[in-house]
């Protein structure tokens, strides 16, 4: 009964309390077992709570839960425990949902692995020694061991989508300023966007619409409350152009996971869309304007950890956090101000104009969400640079500031391999409605890691 239970999506365990096939307390009880008994494994929850109502949640612990620990996988906040929620969270409650607990992640959200949590690493249910990916590792590694119904994680450059994509789950980075960022530990203010991680792209669609709408902490934040129309999830991709950046599929990128998007787009084809060539002239140089602007934003988003305000002594950050702050400060410093953060701010006016000609001719864009699966545990945890190109492909959504879903497509290795779909500012609906199409028309949704 407790297995069963946990392996329905979002809007299966809806419909089955709507029928009366069990109730909230025994749905909790079920997740609730299962996240006791496997998250030893896996290291996916920092908190567990047992709730006796409401459909049970994991929350990335960077985003703020009044009365329960939130220590954004940093030492500096072991103790903190919040006086308000996340606007999210208060979004989540009014649709009657729970908090389960609180997921492992990055410290303050730095990290493509899950291995810079201050509480120890994560590990990915497919293969317990392999990364999860990051920063959104625990939340990633609940949804696909089905310890909780859905997620909630952040994304600042790929933070939902590469641990969606390691992991086998549905990730979905909204538009910037489609949901409230209040309550979110600020990574780089300009970047980070709060968006769902689940087991099905409907289920994706549903948490976005929960969470979406204005909100007066955030003047980022849209007034429109998000809903997807539900005829359109029956609408065919006949007549949807779908655009390639040539640049994407090209040198670095693992020709097993090459030949699994290839795929995945090929079956787009066969649903009835068209696939078009395009062109990103400068994403050549994205990956260094990114690097410089959001450690920048670090820098002085961290300033207010000095031991007085917030957070305790300064040498408790871990060496990500503190190489962060300090490429950041340089690139801010006088005399270096014009050559590096002023610059990467025109390139990212360049991308955000390179993906508004792209989709003048095309209705979405895909790609690979990473250039591998995931990697062995401490593979990389030396080697930052290496560890910065694994969001090659995830950053372009964050310096443009436009939607972007990962939906499983296959395996490699026998490991999971995400798609991503790009859409225009604002338009979540088209990038849901693709990925709905293609999930509906492969089995990879019904595969799961083995976990006993």
């Amino acid at each position: 009964m407790t297995d069963s239970i946990t392996k329905l999506t979002l809007t299966q365990t809806i419909e089955a309390l709507e029928a009366k096939d069990f109730s909230e307390e025994e749905l909790n009880n079920a997740y609730f077992e299962r996240a006791a008994k496997l998250n030893p494994k896996l290291n996916a929850f920092l908190e567990i709570s047992k709730n006796s109502c409401g459909i049970p949640a994991a929350i990335k612990d960077s985003i703020l839960t009044k009365g329960i620990k939130t220590t954004a996988g940093s030492k500096i906040l072991s103790n903190f425990v919040p006086q308000y929620n996340a606007t999210v969270i208060n979004h989540l409650l009014e649709k009657g949902v729970s908090i389960l607990g609180k997921t492992n992640c990055d410290e303050f959200t730095m990290g493509s692995s899950g291995e810079n949590s201050a509480f120890g690493p994560t590990k990915n249910p497919w293969d317990q020694s392999k990364v999860p990916g990051g920063s959104s590792s625990g939340s990633a590694a609940a949804v696909s061991a089905d310890l909780c119904a859905f997620a909630l994680g952040t994304d600042t450059g790929g933070s939902i989508r590469q641990p969606a994509s390691f992991c086998g789950i549905v990730g979905l980075k909204p538009s910037y300023g489609r949901v409230s960022r209040y309550g979110a530990i600020a990574m780089a203010s300009s970047f980070d966007q709060i968006g769902p991680m689940t087991k099905s792209v409907e289920d994706a669609a549903l948490v976005l619409e929960w969470i979406s709408g204005s909100d007066a902490y955030d003047s980022n934040c849209i007034s429109v409350k998000w809903k997807m129309e539900n005829e359109k999830w029956k609408e065919s991709l006949n007549g949807l152009k779908v655009g390639m950046p040539k640049g994407y599929f090209t040198d670095g990128l693992d020709p097993k996971v090459k030949v699994v998007i290839e795929a995945a787009i090929k079956k787009m084809q066969e649903l009835g869309a068209e696939i078009v060539e395009i062109s990103l002239p400068s994403t050549h140089y994205g990956l260094a304007a990114y690097y410089i602007l959001v450690p920048s934003e670090i820098s002085s988003n961290y300033a207010r950890f000095d031991g007085i305000r917030f957070g305790g002594k300064r040498d408790q950050f871990g060496q990500e956090v503190k190489r962060r702050i300090m490429l950041g400060t340089y690139s801010l410093s006088s005399g270096y101000y014009d050559d590096y953060y002023a610059k990467a701010a025109k390139v990212r006016t360049l991308i955000r104009q390179d993906f508004d000609k792209a989709f003048q001719k095309c209705d979405v864009m895909v790609s690979p969400v990473s250039p591998t699966t995931a990697w062995s545990l401490g593979e990389k945890i030396d080697d930052p640079l290496t560890m910065y190109l694994s969001d090659v492909y995830t950053i372009f959504a964050n310096l443009a500031g436009i939607p972007a879903l990962s939906v499983p497509c296959g395996f490699s290795d026998n490991l999971p391999v995400g798609l991503q779909i790009l859409g225009k500012y604002m338009d979540e609906e088209t990038i849901l409605k693709v990925g709905y199409a293609y999930e509906q028309a492969t089995e990879w949704r019904k595969e799961k890691p083995v976990l006993q």
